[in-house]
């Protein structure tokens, strides 16, 4: 009764702590790797799963504001109003706009947006901000934010963005990127309407060359192709007459362009962008044209550098020059950039942020500072001191380029997400955070405070904190569990790791006494490790469970000291979860030895395992003390609540039913967790949401968002010892949170009194633990890292590996493959020591059975030995001495299941090879009506082939037929016309007759071989029922035409085919003929003993194709394979041949017929040859031993013996002759064959250009019915296209109407609001006439005066590129602030003029305020206005650019109708035309043009070249008549010239005689006789005058050397002097300085006035002079010219006579 109460008391306590419990998040930690940025200058923000961490960068302190919907999606940050957007990821999301510091909720802004919003950006200034939604929208949103009006959107379906960003300069440009394009979007603007317009940029191809942009859609008028067609686009000719025609491009001529990968806006409006090849690129926005930026490096770079280059790894020299090699020879890719005052800031993969200077189309480039991994993200703070490095993994550097500083490190992110988290012992003060990559964080519970990092360097799967001691175990997944000490929170250490097994470890729990660590690795595994320090973390045992464990539950005993341990198992064969609990007594700690078996297994005695199979499948489940089992269904959401039996035994096999079960409101799977006192249940699961619940009613005490689906969900939840604090980590968002309890005193109490007991038990095994664990050595990384790898290879080749055992050696048996006991897991290391002591106590038993073994491995040797003397057919295989009865069945079971998979094998490709030789024979065979075949000659090497053709089908029969028929009544048709036409033109005039017999003339049968194109009508053909080639306009005529052809190639085929197959039967008697007569000529042979060989003409597989689909027996070069049966049946009827035979030997008539005649029963005269007359028998004596009648025998032999020579000769000479007659007939025949064969041969070539005369017909059809209709289709993708265009056409003047509308409406507005001011301006002095006049004029003066505008301060010494450059409706707000400010200063009363009343002051403020508020409205409205009228200007050029494009097309529509109306008519006509009648000029193509070639008929141009060559006679004597008369003019014309240059010839000579000046030597010639005499004289006293003076000058060159050597002498001698005095010089200079810096020190500036002054009046004395002397000279120079020219009026002079 009183355990009663106390559990009533119990259950109301937890109902009342229900109703009074709530949770609140006290800090969150997680590291991101996107959208960094700072929300004001010391302030960083970014979003970690469902919250938004503020960071401040100086002191570290972190803000959290949390998304109330889950996952934070889309997020931007503007640091100049200090807000940050985030949209929520779920249905229909909505975007959240909050300030900061204060994290108010400034706006909601809800769009249209489905599913998610993928990006958002704020305008540098205003207040803008820029949406774009994922699927299924894809929209570009503008928003006002502070409005929270949608200003305009615009959908772009299927094109995802990766980059957008607002121009920091003007708001209306947006650019957009994605992996292949780049994309300009205009904001326009209309009054209050806005327009998005967008404009790709042409970017360059992948090697950075600059693509030209072609008009695939339209043709080129400049390219031609006169004699194939029209040049059509690429669309038409694939057949594209919609949408895509416009864009179509074959994929060949696609060139692959740049990749873009982050951009960044310029201070001019322009753009830098780089790209994944590694090029950096500038973009003029006005042109939308990519130009390539190329580095040019400076000559003092490095003194040029900004900063001192850093480098941040911790990492080896080797490994970190490695590094600096692999990143110089690759090209690094952009990544980030940030655009600074004094230039561009960038990085990307290589880890280096640059900074660049850009001049041109060239940079200059140095490296700031290096960390060793890729930047993706580079920010500066709103006043540009700050730069923020954001790396790939999440880590976060600040760097300030103005102050030249060290690089900070303000986040250090892990490799990975958060695995699991808990609390360290007491659990009040810190926790411990792992991750996946295996960093261990220690964090302060209070603030969340990072305090440490320990990098095990491998991958975690598990950890846990121990109760006991302040150490933390780490499950890993190569088996090691890592025992690290925290005694000293700032430096963590490993002081203990244990290798369990090559299985990775899943699962690790503590007892909450801290004695046992619970660790569950796969397949099943369970380890007992003594969780104390002290025991050296000795592992006591393990067990393997009948699954794989999904959970591990332990429960302990203060009283007994009793473990008990729950596993939750879900084997996949019942689909029922099934729960197996075992005990671990405190024995196992004390005597080890005796609970477990020789391989470390625990003995079931000991552990009193038993077993629960429960009715669903469930993926977690806890336990209570008093057996109350609570589990989370795997398939629904569901937690069932179980009460298990207390005797359960292990063969029991009931199912145990759920008592209660409640609906989780989660999305299953999920897991369950008890608070440390079991009177709370924590539930997660994958949609994020935590729910406490009370234990015992199952009713939600709390519930906290605090990670989402779009993360996988909660991973790993912990509860403080105290139950205050919860920690929860997500899965794949990165984020640890820790919630705290909001609850009073009374509801904390009984959690608290639970931990005060705890930690009473606890406390001495705490403290001497932490002792121990204090004392332990630090386990080294470093040195154990490589083992670690090598563990992760050898556990996955260990399954692989067997051992192997050598019985030859006496301790072979302990070589096994396995590693070393350092590097052993404990499983194996148990396994060797169970296996040694196997060694050991079968020792003996292992000696017999080795010399067993010895002597039957002897006996083999020898009997293996005598089976290789053996003969080969009696010799055994070796596999056949393997004694292992079991080994070799095995392995001649594999071989026969090997011998029946390739036999299977190989009839499956057998069965493949006859299915495809059934479908060859049947496509090229069988459906053949005549095969192909050759007839080849018998001594040439001309070989003639018929041509295979096809039965024709039903329907090629029925269109031949259906032409046929329509050909006769057209036919019939025509006869009727031209009787009608004959009739009605009986009385035709002369003229028209001889065109008749013109046109009679030309159907005889050459002329119309001619137009037909073609000599079939030779070869079996019938043309006569073609269309004539003239005629051939329409679709139908041209298909017509085409199987005309076909059916005339069909009969020139078939014509050809008999006259082969007749030849082809006359070679089969040839061959005939030719063996019977070689019959003969063998027998011939065979008489005459010849060496001859017979030739034996046969048709080779060529003539006879059959041959081709039947195998002969001596084809096959491989045995058969007979079937047993198949082979008894050949021994039998072998066996019955040989008894026949054997009975035609012993037959006694046939061998008397052979004894007696020779085994025939007469003589042949062809025998006679062989015929041999034997010698009489006395032969062998000698002669004179004979007597008469022997000798006369003799000569009757002789005379027998000649005669039959006498025959054998006669009758070999007959043989020869008809042997060579024979030969002769057969060459004659062959050879008349071969002649045969030759004409068959021309036939065939003739036959074979008839068919290609008529294939090229049809080849030109099929063209010209191609052409037609890609002519087709690329009118109706120009319909297309027009009808697009046109209904474009009707939008843009439906909205250039509406926008002229509203502009005229607001000029009309604006034109009002302008004459209001000025009617305001003229009736001032109406409304103020009641004042005095000289106070009017002062009034009117005030009235017109202004304040002064406010300039807007320039602040030089920022670093912001873009300068303070407020947003429009912004500037206009604070402009009009202050000038009202300025107008209620002037308003007061103190300007009021002397003398004035108040209330007139009064009522003139009020005017004047009024005045001035229309003014400023006019100025609104002009700027409006200016703006709605360039928009109005845009929307007119749009409509004038539709304008064109629609003129364009109907161009290009009637030049395409012109070229199809050309090829109509313009038909290809196939002539047949003898050389010569082709009048060409000779070309250099292969191919002739004729275009400008006409078609004449024979005597057309014979006429011509008639008429030609009459008129040519006429022209050539009218030329000879005008040749002999011109040439008596020009004999004429010349003579004149003659006699005219005579006359000018006399009058030059009478004018040189009067002009001769009689000189010296003419005087001499005129008086000396002997003139020539004299001038030799002269001649030789000029030579005797030069040689003296060459003697002269070598004297003079010898005097003038020795000259020059002295002055050498002399220049060697100054050049020492020089010398010299250069260095008298230096210290002249020295003393010089001296002084004049004595003489700078001293007083003497009126000294040096006075020098001055007297140096100048001499410059300008001088100056004075030199002017003077300059002025006389030119004085001089005058009188000289004068003076020459009154001496040349004296000078007597000659003139010309004229005659």
């Amino acid at each position: 009764m009183e355990s009663d109460a106390e559990n009533g008391e119990e259950l109301d306590n937890g109902r009342r702590r229900a109703r009074g419990a709530d949770l609140e998040m006290r800090w969150v930690q997680g590291f991101t790797n996107r959208n960094v940025g700072f929300v004001n200058n010391k302030t960083i923000c970014y979003p970690c799963g469902n919250y938004i961490l503020f960071v401040d960068i100086e002191t570290k302190k972190t803000t959290v504001l949390k998304c109330k919907n889950g996952h934070i999606g889309a997020f931007a940050v503007n640091g100049n109003s200090q807000v940050v957007a985030f949209s929520d990821q779920k249905l229909n999301p909505v975007i959240y706009i909050y300030t900061f510091p204060g994290l108010v909720k400034r706006s909601e802004i809800k769009g249209k947006a489905q599913l998610d919003y993928s990006l958002l950006a704020f305008s540098y200034m205003g207040p803008y901000l820029a949406s774009y939604s994922s699927v299924p929208e894809f929209a570009l949103s503008i928003w006002d934010w502070q409005e929270n009006i949608l200003l305009c959107s615009k959908s772009q379906p299927g094109v995802k963005v990766t980059s957008m960003s607002f121009n920091p300069m003007n708001w209306h440009q947006l650019c957009l990127s994605n992996e292949n394009s780049l994309t300009v979007w205009n904001i326009e603007r209309n009054d209050q309407e806005h327009h998005l317009k967008s404009k790709p940029v042409r970017l360059p191809a992948e090697d950075g060359s600059l693509m030209c942009k072609q008009d695939v859609f339209f043709s080129h008028p400049d390219i031609q192709d006169l004699y194939y067609g029209p040049v059509l686009p690429i669309s038409a000719i694939a057949g594209l007459a919609g949408d895509e025609a416009e864009t179509f491009r074959p994929k060949d001529d696609i060139q692959p362009s740049v990749h873009p990968t982050v951009h960044c806006w310029t201070a001019t409006s322009d753009l830098y962008m780089g790209c994944e090849e590694g090029h950096f690129l500038a973009i003029n926005v006005e042109t939308l044209k990519a130009s390539l930026l190329y580095y040019k490096p400076s000559q003092d770079a490095k003194e040029r550098r900004r900063t001192k280059f850093r480098s941040l790894p911790l990492l080896s020299g080797d490994s970190l020059k490695k590094e600096e090699d692999k990143r110089r020879t690759q090209k690094p890719v952009l990544l980030a950039m940030a655009y600074h005052k004094d230039g561009l800031y960038a990085a990307g993969s290589d880890g280096i942020v640059h900074f660049y200077q850009i001049k041109g189309t060239h940079y200059q480039m140095d490296d700031c500072f290096d960390v060793s991994e890729p930047i993706t993200s580079l920010v500066f703070s709103p006043d540009y001191n700050t730069l923020l490095v954001e790396t790939d993994k999440g880590s976060v550097y600040v760097y300030k380029p103005s102050q030249n500083e060290e690089v900070i490190k303000l986040l250090d992110a892990c490799n990975d997400h958060f695995l699991s988290a808990d609390f360290l012992t007491p659990g009040n003060k810190y926790c411990v955070s792992v991750a996946i990559s295996g960093e261990v964080h220690v964090w302060l519970l209070e603030d969340g405070t990072f305090i440490s990092k320990l990098c095990l360097n491998t991958q975690a799967t598990a950890m846990v904190c121990c109760p006991s001691s302040y150490s933390v175990a780490v499950g890993t997944k190569v088996g090691h569990v890592y025992f690290i000490d925290v005694t000293k929170v700032e430096t963590p250490r490993v002081v203990h790791r244990v290798l369990l097994s090559n299985l990775p470890v899943r699962h690790l729990q503590y007892d909450q006494s801290g004695q046992y660590l619970i660790t569950g690795a796969a397949e099943g595994h369970i380890f007992i490790l003594d969780a104390r320090p002290s025991k050296l973390f000795q592992v006591l045992g393990y067990l393997v469970m009948s699954s794989e464990v999904l959970g591990l539950s332990a429960i302990y005993d203060v009283e007994s000291e009793l473990v008990e341990v729950m596993a939750l198992l879900c084997p996949p064969d019942i689909r029922r979860a099934r729960l197996e609990i075992f005990c671990l007594p405190s024995a196992i700690t004390i005597d080890n030895d005796e609970c477990i078996d020789e391989r470390g297994m625990l003995k079931n005695r000991v552990i009193q395992k038993r077993q629960y199979e429960l009715d669903y499948p469930l993926s977690s489940a806890v336990r209570q003390k008093d057996d109350t089992v609570y589990g989370y269904c795997n398939h629904a959401p569901f937690i069932c609540k179980y009460h298990l039996a207390k005797k359960k035994t292990w063969k029991d096999a009931s199912v145990t039913l759920s008592e209660k079960k409640i609906p989780s409101n989660q999305f299953a799977p999920g897991f369950l967790h008890f608070s440390p006192n079991s009177q709370l249940l924590a539930s997660v699961a994958k949609d994020g949401v935590l729910f406490i619940r009370d234990a015992v009613t199952l009713e939600t005490v709390a519930r906290e968002h605090c990670h989402s689906y779009q993360g996988q969900g909660i991973g790993s939840l912990a509860f403080s010892l105290d139950g205050q604090f919860i920690l929860v980590s997500g899965v794949n968002d990165g984020t640890l949170v820790c919630l705290k309890w909001k609850t009073g005193d009374d509801e904390i109490k009984e959690a608290t009194d639970y931990w005060r007991l705890i930690l009473a038990i606890l406390n001495n095994s705490i403290y001497s633990e932490n002792t121990v664990l204090k004392s332990m050595a630090e386990w080294n990384i470093a040195t154990e890292s490589l083992l670690e790898s090598s563990l992760e290879k050898e556990s996955q080749e260990m399954p692989q590996k067997k051992p192997s055992v050598e019985v030859t050696d006496e301790d072979s048996y302990h070589n096994l493959n396995i590693l070393s006991t350092d590097e052993m897991t404990w499983l194996n290391q148990k396994v060797q020591k169970a296996i040694k002591e196997e060694i050991k106590k079968f020792a003996d038993k292992r000696k017999e059975l080795k010399k067993g073994i010895k002597k039957l491995r002897k006996t083999i040797q020898e009997m293996m030995y005598e089976n290789e003397q053996v003969p080969d057919i009696e010799r055994l295989d070796q596999q056949e001495f393997n004694l292992d009865i079991e080994e070799q069945e095995r392995l001649q079971a594999e071989s026969e299941q090997e011998v029946a998979r390739v036999r299977k094998e190989i009839e499956m490709e057998n069965l493949a090879k006859c299915y495809l030789r059934d479908i060859i024979k049947k496509e090229c065979w069988d459906s053949m009506s005549i095969k192909g075949r050759a007839i080849k000659c018998f001594h040439a090497a001309y070989k003639v082939t018929n041509y295979p053709m096809k039965e024709r089908s039903k329907e090629e029969l029925e269109a031949l037929e259906r032409v046929l028929q329509l050909k006769k009544i057209e036919s019939a048709d025509l006869k009727i016309r031209k009787e009608i036409v004959e009739f009605q033109s009986q009385a035709v005039p002369p003229k028209e007759e001889g065109e008749k017999v013109e046109e009679e003339a030309v159907t005889d049968e050459s002329t119309s071989n001619s137009l037909i194109g073609s000599l079939s009508a030779q070869f079996g053909g019938d043309t006569s029922i073609l269309y004539h080639q003239m005629d051939l306009h329409t679709r139908e005529e041209k298909i017509n035409q085409i199987i005309l052809l076909q059916d005339i190639i069909y009969k020139v085929k078939t014509a050809f085919n008999k006259e082969f197959d007749t030849v082809a039967r006359q070679k089969e008697q040839e061959i005939a003929r030719v063996k019977e007569r070689n019959l003969r000529i063998q027998e011939i042979v065979e008489q005459l003993e010849l060496q001859e060989v017979v030739w034996e003409p046969a048709l080779t597989d060529d003539e006879i194709p059959e041959h081709a689909l039947t195998v002969q027996d001596s084809e096959i070069k491989v045995e058969k394979y007979l079937t047993p049966q198949q082979r008894a049946k050949a021994e039998m009827m072998a066996k019955i041949e040989m008894e026949r035979r054997l009975a035609a030997l012993n037959s006694a008539r046939q061998r008397a017929l052979y004894d007696m005649m020779g085994g025939v029963l007469e003589v042949k005269k062809e025998d006679i040859l062989k015929i041999e007359i034997p010698p009489p028998p006395f032969v062998s004596k000698p002669d004179a031993l004979w007597n008469e009648e022997e000798k006369k025998v003799f000569k009757e032999y002789e005379k027998k013996v000649k005669e039959l020579n006498e025959e054998r000769e006669k009758y070999r000479k007959t043989l020869e002759t008809e042997l060579k007659k024979l030969q002769t007939s057969i060459q004659e025949t062959t050879q008349n064959f071969d002649d045969t064969v030759s004409k068959l041969f021309e036939r065939k070539v003739k036959s074979e250009m008839v068919i290609y005369q008529e294939e090229l017909k049809i080849n030109n059809l099929l063209y010209s019915l191609l052409l037609d209709e890609e002519l087709s289709t690329r009118e109706a993708g120009l319909n297309h296209f027009l009808d697009k265009k046109r209904k474009e056409k009707l939008s843009t003047a439906e909205e250039v109407q509406v926008v002229r509308a509203q502009v005229d409406a607001y000029r009309e507005t604006y034109d009002n609001l302008a004459a209001e001011d000025k009617i305001l301006e003229r009736g001032f002095k109406k409304e103020f006439s009641d004042v005095p006049v000289h106070h009017i004029d002062h009034l009117f003066k005030l009235y017109k005066r202004r304040p002064r505008a406010q300039k807007i301060k320039m602040h030089l010494d920022t670093a912001n590129p873009y300068g303070d450059r407020p947003g429009s409706a912004r500037a206009y707000k604070e402009a009009l602030a202050h000038l009202m400010k300025a107008i209620d200063e002037m308003d007061d009363p103190e300007n009021m003029p002397e003398g004035l009343d108040l209330p007139v002051w009064e009522r003139f403020c009020l005017a004047r305020r009024t005045k001035v508020e229309g003014e400023q409205l006019v100025k609104r409205k002009a700027l409006t206005l200016a703006e709605m009228q360039a928009f109005l200007q845009k929307r007119m050029d749009d409509d004038e650019k539709i304008r064109m494009d629609i003129e364009k097309i109907l161009n290009e529509l009637n030049m395409l109708r012109e070229e199809k109306m050309r090829f109509q008519l313009d038909l290809t006509v196939q002539f047949l035309l003898k050389q010569g009648q082709v009048e060409l000029e000779s070309a250099a193509e292969l191919i002739p043009d004729y275009t400008d070639a006409i078609l004449l008929h024979k005597s057309v141009i014979e006429e011509l070249n008639c008429t030609i060559r009459a008129q040519g006679e006429k022209k050539i004597a009218s030329m000879v008549e005008s040749k002999d008369f011109s040439k008596g003019i020009f004999q004429l014309e010349w003579e004149h010239k003659k006699m005219k240059m005579l006359m000018e010839d006399l009058n030059q000579r009478a004018r040189d005689i009067q002009n001769l000046h009689v000189s010296r030597d003419r005087q001499l010639f005129l008086r000396i006789l002997n003139y020539d005499s004299h001038i030799t004289q002269q001649v030789s006293v000029m030579e005797q005058t030069l040689g003296v003076m060459d003697k002269l000058h070598k004297k003079n060159v010898k005097n003038y050397q020795k000259v020059f050597k002295d002055l050498e002498k002399r220049i060697c001698l100054k050049e020492q002097a020089n010398y010299k005095l250069s260095q008298e010089l230096q210290e002249i200079l020295v003393s010089v300085s001296e002084r004049r810096h004595i003489f700078e020190a001293a007083d003497t500036q009126l000294v040096s006035e006075k020098a001055a002054k007297e140096h100048y009046q001499d410059i300008v004395q001088r100056r004075q002079l030199v002017d003077l002397a300059k002025e006389q000279a030119q004085e001089i120079s005058v009188l000289q010219a004068e003076v020459e020219r009154l001496r040349m009026r004296t000078f007597p002079a000659l003139f010309e006579m004229e005659y």
